[in-house]
């Protein structure tokens, strides 16, 4: 038997039910505007009178009865989640060894044994690995411009570890030197809500700090002044463009169950403006 709370306020009930509009933002972006809305949900289901109290004496007993069941499922529930939380640790640390050696291979800090006559000088472990790990998954590939290809030729690993305080887990991307950007090491923190029902709470990821002029998130563009016109300049400017390194900069939820209203009312007017979201700021540049 499942919990009456989850049946009743299923994200996948409330997240089919969000306006159209909604549609408009990302994942994440819906993802905080739906625990909003359960959580709404919630407060007024409680405001409703008890129901025990319009049924007969017999029926009333029956239905603690079942409640005293749903008590004891959800005390071996609760140990489930424990238990399968100490055995996700455990094999975390098995895998790792794993993960080292596949990293020596990729980044050639390690050989191969008995390569034979294949054995050759000029390169060393696998080049573009990641890159072409990368695309070979459909979701991924889809979010990687050609543009980004050069820069994720420089990607060494990808780390993935949980997180404690607060509940959640930790993407890490970590690159070589390039002529990208500063950054040896970008993050995507994720902050979930419930472990036992995992909720976005929020995403943070890392600033990138861009060399000048090669930023891949964002376009400049250049046009030229109308005839007769004084100013004789160009005139830039600076658009969001698709790149894989979007992801870095996800969008805010909402702190408050206020703010749901406002945010619905901005993504309708992206959609009957034809556009997708906010201009970003600019990018870091150092």
């Amino acid at each position: 038997m499942s919990n009456p709370d989850k049946d009743n306020f299923g994200m996948s009930d409330i997240d089919s039910s969000l306006p159209a509009a909604a549609a408009a933002l990302s994942a994440e972006d819906r993802a905080g505007l739906v625990n909003a809305l359960k959580n709404k949900l919630q407060n007024l289901a409680g405001q409703h009178t008890d129901v025990l109290e319009t049924l007969s004496p017999i029926v009333r007993k029956r239905v603690e009865a079942l409640k005293e069941i749903q008590s004891q499922h959800d005390e071996l529930e609760a140990k489930f989640f424990e238990e399968r939380a100490a055995l996700e640790d455990k094999y975390q640390k098995l895998y790792e060894p794993l993960y080292s050696k596949r990293y020596e291979i990729v980044n050639g800090v390690v050989e191969v044994e008995d390569q034979g006559e294949d054995k050759t000088k000029e390169d060393k472990g696998v080049p573009d690995f990641w890159l072409m790990a990368m695309k070979t998954n459909e979701i991924l590939a889809e979010e990687i411009s050609e543009r980004d290809e050069e820069t994720l030729k420089y990607l060494k690993d990808i780390k993935w570890c949980r997180i404690d305080n607060p509940k959640g887990f930790k993407l890490e991307f970590f690159f070589d030197n390039n002529p990208f950007f500063k950054n040896s090491v970008l993050t995507k923190t994720y902050h979930m809500i419930d472990d036992e029902e995992p909720i976005l709470e929020k995403a943070i990821g890392t600033e990138i700090e861009w060399y000048p002029g090669k930023c891949l998130t964002q376009k400049v563009l250049k046009k030229k002044p109308k005839k007769g016109s004084k100013n004789v300049k160009p005139i830039t400017k600076t658009e969001k463009c698709e790149s894989f390194f979007n992801f870095f900069n996800p969008p805010e939820v909402p702190e408050n169950d206020d703010d749901i209203d406002e945010d619905l009312k901005g993504g309708r007017a992206r959609v009957e403006e034809g556009q997708q979201g906010e201009r970003p700021p600019e990018c870091k540049q150092q």
